[in-house]
Order: structure tokens, then sequence, then C-alpha cells
């Protein structure tokens, strides 16, 4: 798929789309709606919806966007029957967004909501996908900060997938990016890589990450590990490439120890022996097989989920749409969300 070059100053975008993931996030709904509303009003000629997807949500963070959406027309809920994962949360959003261009952010607002009208801005003037560049972190450990960082050089040299350095999933796409990465039918998504390798052109836009508003991280250390294995075995074979070097490695070491075992034998009669080498050997070639085991299970295991062909996410209640699926724009493209 390719893109026409766009003119600067050549784009208008009649309506804006922003898509919000949220789980049990009841403490910084009403903020977040109030600072992104604000923000999303002083784009000059631009109008605007926010879709908000509660993500299985167990306190009072659906009613909390119920109550948004009877007070403001232009919030529209997509509530699903479970907690899926931020990545899909953000796929079923993206999947209804009418919009020519389309903003994700988090809903903890450290991503500030007033770096979209500077993210449309470089879309008007061609760019495809704006990213947010986080140029400080408030309200981060230093172990996570450096984690992060460590993770994305990781995969810069892991992949062919040009991934911008120290990003997260704040971003503004057009239209055209948006159509193309919801084309893409694997169950294990992540997103800005996903993105990134529909290689359109990119631009970043640097702010200033402040710590989080209320509530807690849904993040820990368990998920960051989850997701940095997720967007690894998504875009690189270089896990099982490492496990079959460690193979031939051990190969050459076992087929090195018999030559000298040989040599020992012929030129001084005498033979090895002793457990402590056979010990070791044993212990370092079980270990090399199961660690190969163990990263082939994890690609068939993507194998077996993209078989069962199963819809990335259930919707358990949409509001705030139009009534009428003959008038409505998105119905096409809702139909990618299975």
């Amino acid at each position: 798929m390719t893109s026409e070059p766009h003119q600067a100053d050549a784009r208008h975008c009649a309506l804006l789309s922003v898509v919000v993931p949220c789980f049990d996030e009841e403490a910084v709904i009403p903020e977040l709606h109030r600072r992104l509303v604000a923000a999303l009003e002083r784009i000059p000629e631009t109008g605007f919806e926010v879709i908000y997807v509660d993500d299985g949500s167990r306190d009072a963070t659906l009613d909390l966007l119920r109550g948004l959406q009877a007070a403001d027309a232009r919030v529209r809920i997509v509530a699903l029957s479970r907690n899926f994962g931020q990545e899909i949360a953000l796929t079923a959003g993206m999947a209804e967004a009418a919009g020519d261009a389309v903003a994700i952010m988090d809903a903890d607002l450290q991503d500030p909501p007033e770096v979209i009208a500077e993210m449309l801005e470089r879309w008007r003037r061609g760019a495809d996908v704006a990213y947010g560049v986080r140029s400080e972190r408030e309200g981060e450990s230093a172990f996570k900060r450096w984690t992060a960082k460590a993770f994305y050089r990781l995969m810069a040299r892991l992949t062919d997938v040009s991934i911008p350095l120290d990003t997260g999933q704040f971003r503004l796409m057009d239209r055209v990016v948006v159509d193309a990465f919801l084309a893409m039918p694997e169950r294990d998504r992540f997103v800005r890589g996903m993105v990134a390798w529909t290689g359109f052109r990119q631009e970043s836009v640097r702010f200033h990450r402040a710590a989080r508003t209320a509530g807690q991280t849904k993040y820990p250390l368990r998920k960051l590990v989850g997701l940095a294995v997720s967007g690894i075995l998504s875009f690189s074979l270089a896990p099982v490439r490492a496990a079959s070097l460690l193979g031939a490695c051990a190969a050459g070491l076992g087929l090195a120890g018999i030559v000298y075992a040989l040599a020992v034998r012929v030129f001084t009669g005498a033979g090895i022996g002793g457990w402590a080498a056979t010990f070791i050997a044993v212990l370092f070639l079980g270990g090399a097989q199961l660690m190969l085991i163990g990263i082939l299970g994890e690609y068939l295991g993507r194998v077996y989920r993209e078989a069962q062909q199963r819809p990335l996410y259930l919707v358990r209640e949409r509001l705030g749409f139009p009534a009428d699926p003959q008038a409505d724009s998105r119905n096409v493209r809702r139909e990618l969300r299975t």
C-alpha cells in the first residue's frame, strides 16, 4: 500500500477522532475529559469525537463514561465484554473511529491532550503519523526509565522495522494509516510496531510526560515484560536464531571435547574420567535444549492462536454512535475488528 505525497498545508481535518482506552480509571476520568475537550475545542475548523473504550473495568469507570456521553453527543463509548488488554482496546476504538485523522492516548493524563493540536499541525503539513517522544518522565523509577530505554534499543537491533525510540502509544495517524493498521489480522498486537511497519511518513513531537494524575499504573513489571516479549516475538526471529547459534556452539564444544578425548587417548594412553565434566555437559546441553523448546513454543503458541480465528474482542455496549448502520461511515471498518 502506498500513499500519495502531500503538499504542505493541503490537508483539512473535518473530523478528528481521539481514542482513549480505559481500565479502572474512575479516579482520572473527570479531569481527563475536561482537559481533553478543552484542548480539542481550541483547535480551529475541526470537529471531533472522543471514543472511550472501556476495557472491562471493575470500578465505576463505565458509569462515569455513560454520564459523559449523556451530556456530550461528541462522546462515544465502546464497552468490551471483558478485559482484553490495551493493544486490543486501542484496536477496538480505532475500528469505530470515523475521523480524517485519529489520535490515540492513555487515560492517565501522562500523555497531555494539549499536544494533540501540534500533532494535528504536523499532519496538516504532510506527516502521516505524528508520534510523541517523551523528553522527560516524571513519577517513574530510574529502573523503569532504564529498562524502557534498553527495550527500545534492543528492538532497534533485533528487527528490520524502524520503531521510534522512547515512544509510547501517544500518536496521531492519517486515515490511510489507520485503515492499513486495521487490515492487519494478527491477535498478538504491538501497536507502535505495527504502525511503524506500515512505513508511512512519521514525525516526532517532543513532550514532557507528567506523573500519573490519579489511580494506579496498569502496567506493573510483569505486564511490561510481557509487552516487551510480545514486541520482540512479533517483529523478529532473532530469539530462534540466537537459540540455533547456542545449539551450534554446544555442538561445537561437544565435537571439540571428543577430539580432545581421542587425542589424549592416542598420545598418552590415558582416558578422561570424572563425573563433574559429564554433569556440567548434561546440564549445559539440557538447558540449551529446554530454552530452544521454550522459544519455539512461544512462536508455536502464537500460530495456534491465529489458527483459532477467534474475534479480536467482543463488544458488550456501544453508545453515542449513529443508529442507522446504512448512514454510518464506520460500518465497513467495524467489520475489520473480527
